[in-house]
């Protein structure tokens, strides 16, 4: 049924435990998974680089590899990706598509304070206009 499954993150409590499910339900279902973060365009933290210059992840892109953690404990295959944007929702909803996921899941909401990451609010704008099927875990 499901092939490809979409895991948007911030590194919040809420997000990992979305993640932890969408994995699980990859290798229940024999997907395969991308985690992604978006960052707003105007952030320019030196943070924005998959790996560091060594090779292991900067402090932003932890959440990126949170999902890989996961996904590779699981034996689920997993891309991770950081992409720039204003609307993390329609970021979301564009790389969904790009990639061709056939599900997102992500979390009903998150207490983040920045706003580079995202919010409850942009939750509800992907389970409302996206073409792509939506699983919210709480």
């Amino acid at each position: 049924m499901f092939k490809h499954i979409l895991l948007p993150t911030d590194g919040s409590e809420l997000s990992e435990s979305a993640i932890k499910t969408g994995v699980h339900l990859a290798k229940a279902l024999g997907a395969k998974v991308t985690g992604l973060t978006v960052i707003p365009k105007h952030h320019h933290s030196g943070e924005e680089e998959l790996e560091g210059e060594s090779g292991t992840p900067t402090s932003l892109n932890s959440h990126l590899l949170f999902v890989k953690l996961v996904a590779s404990g699981n034996g689920v295959d997993c891309d991770a990706m950081l992409t720039r944007g204003d609307s993390p929702s329609e970021e979301i909803m564009r790389v969904a598509g790009e990639l061709r996921c056939d599900l997102i899941v992500m979390a009903s909401h998150s207490r983040k304070s920045l706003k580079a990451l995202f919010i409850g609010s942009e939750t509800q704008k992907v389970l409302v206009h996206s073409h792509v099927p939506v699983l919210v875990c709480r």
